[in-house]
């Protein structure tokens, strides 16, 4: 077996290769940017060496860098984890020129399916189902709108070298083409280094469903289930399970066969996925091949109990695959979740700072549930504006789909996270969503059930009463514990009230306090009593307790005037007053924010790359104003309503935080 391995890689995937190979008992190389100095795969790896600047481009994609890195180390072999170098036909020809291995497949494999157009038109000549569309590359807007209207609207534009929703688009128009296009070419170029497109049809309610293969050095080829993966926002997975619960065992025969006969007519090795499009009568369409590993193999794993990075690195160094097509079996049901730093409630922008508290469920294993963690930050680290925006994949098992769902919850519900904008309350309302319960999901689900974006989670009835049972079993512990101090109630000259009104979101909840050598009994005005049992202490950040029968996990906080609840989606403030306290509050008016309408703020960190407006403009509903990368995309902020540009306050090349004012309108 190889004595050392580098990991051309960063975050997160660079952890989780790190920690494979040191259970097989290879040493591990990391390599970092000035950005990553400090990072955790550089921690944990037994070696680690310096290649460049910050982005990428400088960085991580360099070739001759990551191969003076890999000649310095002595390594034996690389595994490249995804994105950056992991489907680079040169990178995999320059480690055979050096006689390194690479733990991928071979650069013919990578060059005959890395490439979209190519692989589309290989999948034909095998025989296997493709979306109807373009094959050839794109030149310019124009041709784009003139190949798009002979497929029909709606279309995909797509980066040819694309993967990770970059450089992508749905265009339902000529206009929306004609911006479209440039934007994804410019978002290619950038992550890639590679601005060709191609389009292809949309398919309408599609499920995005891919088979996970893996093939080794003597002709073995077995494919080890699906993954459903259709919980998708601007083309970016998000959430992902195995199996599907949408195919049936026909299909699912049908599409790894299918896969496997695709991977070998182009003598794929190493682990790979086939992508495809699955419409509502079971028809699969393919879509692509990813020549490397996936974010959400985890969940493969998960319901297999094959270590994919394992069997890449034994496949690579030419052992046989130890098992057969007739030995794979799935177990039970996986779910994944994908935590990003990025602000659901500014329309899922890119966030990035210091991690102030990091704290994940803990890690566990039994017979009938897993909780997984796959990440690569640190509680007091920073989420950089360079890198991909992605925290950590948390990840659930259970025998079945269900309990797969409420084992997420739960671990959702206990993920703290505290400095930066995050996904958590989005994650947490699609498991709670009745269309994903049911699984009637396509990748249109969060267009349809959040049209108008995230606004969080509005609880209902039971949900409110629970959580102010919550609240007031908090204002009780810190109530007891200042008598305790003042020492009041020794001396029996204060006496801790015990009727309240407890106020959550909008609500408001009279209540009875009565404490018991059993619980606290928190009894409304209409005789509903919920006895709450925690060990919740003052100081806790999570509550974690018995509110009547149903079992709750809340992180809780004190701030000015309440305190903060947030669970299973939902962020809400908590007051608990006196009656009188209570009635004298009904009558302070209401603040009401500053007004900005006439300002354009910035949503995001990141870099302004062209301002398309100048003072004195005037402008319409919708106009792009100027485009912001941030994490690699690119987003046009557009004009809310019609008016003239006053002022501008930065230019292109700035560098910008969250609500700095680029332009004021009159």
């Amino acid at each position: 077996m190889f004595k050392k391995l580098l990991i051309a890689n960063r975050g997160e995937i660079a952890c989780r290769v790190i920690k494979t190979a040191r259970q097989m008992g290879i040493t591990t190389v990391a390599i970092y940017s000035d950005a990553d100095r400090n990072a955790l795969h550089v921690k944990m790896a037994d070696e680690a060496i310096h290649i460049g600047p910050s982005p990428a481009s400088e960085s991580y994609i360099v070739i001759d860098k990551v191969m003076a890195a890999i000649k310095a180390s002595g390594a034996e072999a690389v595994h490249p984890g995804y994105g950056f170098l992991s489907e680079n036909r040169k990178f995999a020809e320059a480690l055979e020129a050096a006689g390194v291995a690479f733990v991928g497949p071979p650069a013919t494999a990578i060059e005959a399916m890395g490439d979209k157009i190519t692989s589309k038109k290989l999948a034909q000549e095998a025989g296997v189902n493709t979306v109807p569309g373009h094959m050839g590359l794109i030149e310019d807007a124009a041709e784009a709108i003139t190949i798009s209207g002979m497929i029909g609207y709606p279309v995909m534009l797509k980066a040819s070298a694309g993967g990770g929703g970059k450089g992508m688009r749905i265009a339902w128009s000529e206009s929306e083409v004609a911006e479209g296009f440039q934007a994804s070419k410019n978002e290619a170029a950038s992550s890639f280094g590679d601005d060709r497109m191609f389009i292809e049809k949309f398919v309408t309610q599609p499920r995005h469903i891919e088979i996970q293969v893996l093939a080794d050095q003597h002709g073995n080829c077995v494919y080890l289930g699906e993954r459903e993966c259709s919980i998708q926002r601007r083309n970016q997975k998000v959430i992902e399970e195995a199996p599907s619960p949408f195919l049936d065992a026909a299909t699912r025969k049908a599409m790894g066969e299918q896969a496997c006969a695709l991977a070998q007519a182009v003598g794929y090795t190493s682990a790979g996925t086939v992508e495809f499009i699955v419409d509502g009568d079971r028809n699969f369409y393919f879509l692509e091949m990813n020549t490397r590993l996936q974010v959400e193999h985890p969940v493969t794993e998960l319901i297999t109990g094959i270590d994919l990075v394992e069997q890449m690195i034994r496949v690579a160094y030419g052992e046989a695959l130890p098992f057969t097509q007739g030995d794979i079996k799935l177990n039970g049901w996986a779910m994944e979740s994908r935590l990003y730093a990025e602000d659901p409630y500014r329309n899922f922008l890119p966030s990035i700072g210091r991690l102030v508290q990091y704290r994940p469920p803990t890690e566990m294993a039994t017979e009938t549930a897993v909780v997984r963690n796959d990440t690569g930050v640190f509680e007091g680290g920073e989420i950089s504006r360079f890198y991909d925006p992605m925290i950590a994949k948390l990840c659930t098992w259970a025998p079945t789909r269900s309990e797969a769902i409420e084992g997420m919850r739960n671990a959702l519900d206990g993920f703290e996270l505290e400095g930066i904008g995050h996904n958590l309350p989005f994650l947490a309302a699609v498991m709670d969503h009745p269309r994903f319960e049911s699984g009637n999901i396509t990748t249109a689900f969060i267009a349809e059930e959040y049209p108008d974006g995230f606004e969080g989670v509005t609880p209902g009835p039971d949900v409110l009463r629970r959580l102010a049972a919550v609240a007031a079993h908090m204002k009780m512990l810190k109530e007891d514990r200042a008598a305790k101090i003042s020492g009041a109630m020794a001396n029996h000259t204060r006496r801790v009230a015990t009727d309240y009104v407890v106020r959550v979101g909008k609500t408001d909840f009279p209540v009875h306090i009565d404490e018991t050598d059993f619980g606290t009994e928190i009894i409304f005005s209409d005789g509903t009593l919920y006895k709450v049992n925690s060990d919740w202490r003052l100081g806790d950040t999570l509550f974690k307790g018995q509110v009547g029968d149903v079992p709750m996990i809340v992180k809780t906080a004190f701030i000015p005037g309440g305190a903060r609840l947030r669970y299973r989606g939902a962020d809400l403030k908590a007051v608990v007053r006196t009656p009188r306290q209570a009635e004298l509050a009904a009558l302070m008016p209401e603040k009401l924010p500053p007004d900005t309408s006439n300002l354009l703020l910035c949503p995001m960190p990141g870099l302004i790359v062209k301002v398309d407006v100048a003072v004195g403009d005037e402008v319409q509903d919708g106009q792009a104003l100027c485009t912001i990368e941030a994490m690699k995309m690119e987003n046009i902020l557009r004009a809310g309503r019609r008016g003239v540009i006053a002022k501008i306050n930065a230019n292109a090349g700035d560098s910008l935080a969250v609500d700095d004012v680029i332009m004021e309108f009159e």
